[in-house]
Formats: C-alpha cells, structure tokens, sequence
C-alpha cells in the first residue's frame, strides 16, 4: 500500500512538471490568439512558428547560443577538470587556502560582478563579441570543487600500480583519472551548457546588435515587439526552440547525474 501510495505520488510531481510543457507546445499550435479566453475553439497549425522565423532571426540566436554554451562548456570540463584533480591529487603549498578562496566565490552573487567584469571586457575591446559572451563563463568555483570531490575518490592504489608502470601524473590523469570521471564530466557539462544556454543578463549587457544576441535574448526583444495584444502562439513557439537543446543535453545525459551523485556519496 505504501508503494502504491509513492508511486501515485510521484505520478502527481511528474505531470505537476510536464503539464506546463505540454500546454506551452499545444498554444504554439493554436493559431486563436484569444486561447485563455475562447479555449474550446483551438486550431492546430504550424503557422506561429514560421511567423516567428519571419519576424525575427531565430536561426542566428540559436547558432550564437548554440557556440556560447557549446564552448563555455567545454572550457568549463577542461579547466574544473585540471584544477579539481591538481586540489585533490596534487599538494603543494598553500592550496587548501587557495581552494577555500574558490569556494568563496560561489557565495559572491554573479550581479555584484556585473561592473566590474563589463568594465574589463569594454578595456580589452570585448564588447559585442565571442570572447565577452564566453571567456568568463568558463571558470566556476563549483566545477572546481565537483570535480576535486570526484577526483579524491580515486584509487590511490591504482594511481600507485599505473605510476610503477610506468606512468607519471600527466598520463595517469588522461589515461585512468579522466576515463573514471567521466559521470561527473559529463555532470558538470550538464549543468554548464544548461546555465550558459539559459543566461539572460550577461549576453544582454555586452550584446547590442542582433547578429551577436543569444536565443534568451533575442526571445525578451522579440516580447518586447508585442505591442497592442500579446502574439502568445508566436512566443511560445520560440520558446518551445529555446528548449529543445536543454531538453535533449538532459534526456542523454541524465543517467550520468545518478552515477555522479553515487560516486561522490560513497566519500560520505
């Protein structure tokens, strides 16, 4: 009885989370703007999403924050991915102090850093560029300290057999380490290319054209069009594109955030 009772429960949370979805999509079908006042009469077409294509270049949002958080991502594994094995393999003077200065950072909100990082980017000739949309978003105090939590669960006795094979601490970091780690990698890529994809402030401060504005971006501007009546097909529409890439990194990537959350759990 209690199983059943949990199972309903969950069933309940579940569609709680998906109804939403399913309602989003279903109104970028419908083609009555007047939906949340004549309901019954829906008409399914696909007509929202070529007007939207028409109104505004989706396609060069979606590129542009496809290659932000494809490259952030990237560069957030590489670099968390070196610093969380150097914190926990690796000891050398003054890094529990250097790594308590990490984890202080992630206590910062990211608005009190908006200033000064926007000053900086204006000095190096950033502005309306790449390198301002993705260069500081690359380095993440909880990458650092996801993956250097993973990383201390590492055999030392295997790290001991590869190095009298043969092996020093660059190759036993590529060759053993970062094959092991591959659930927190991909973990931490997860929610790196969720959190860059879905950034919003950032890219509308150092952004002022629409051949360098992200999808987040170019969705606020294309509302703020609306002018006498609310075109609710055409934004969820856009909307609905806005997802499909975090949906899809989530769907293949899930089964990893399971077999991270296990692996760092077995530290406790």
């Amino acid at each position: 009885m209690k199983r059943i009772l949990l199972y309903f429960i969950l069933i309940l949370m579940a569609i709680s989370m998906i109804l939403p979805f399913f309602i989003m999509f279903l109104i970028s079908l419908n083609g009555n703007e007047s939906i949340f006042i004549d309901y019954k009469n829906i008409n399914l077409s696909f007509c929202a999403y070529k007007n939207v294509f028409n109104s505004i270049p989706v396609i060069k949002y979606f590129l542009n924050s496809l290659i932000v958080a494809t490259l952030t991502t990237l560069g957030q594994i590489f670099i968390s991915t070196l610093a969380g094995y150097g914190f926990a393999k690796v000891k050398f003077k003054g890094s529990d102090f250097l790594f308590f200065i990490i984890i202080l950072t992630m206590m910062v909100p990211p608005q009190v850093n908006i200033v000064p990082l926007f000053y900086l980017m204006s000095k190096l000739g950033w502005i309306n560029s790449y390198e301002a949309l993705i260069i500081p978003g690359i380095f993440g105090g909880f990458g650092v300290f996801l993956m250097k939590q993973y990383f201390q669960n590492f055999s030392q006795e295997l790290e001991e057999a590869s190095k009298l094979d043969g092996c020093n601490t660059w190759q036993v970091f590529y060759k053993i380490a970062i094959p092991m780690a591959t659930p927190a990698i991909a973990t931490l890529g997860i929610f790196t290319f969720i959190t860059s994809w879905n950034s919003f402030m950032w890219p509308l401060i150092v952004t002022n054209t629409d051949s360098m504005r992200t999808l987040a971006v170019g969705l606020a501007v294309f509302k703020g069009s609306f002018r006498e009546i609310t075109l609710w097909s055409e934004l969820m529409a856009c909307s609905c594109i806005c997802l499909i890439p975090v949906l899809s990194i989530f769907l293949i990537g899930k089964k990893y955030l399971i077999n991270t959350q296990e692996g760092i759990g077995k530290e406790g």
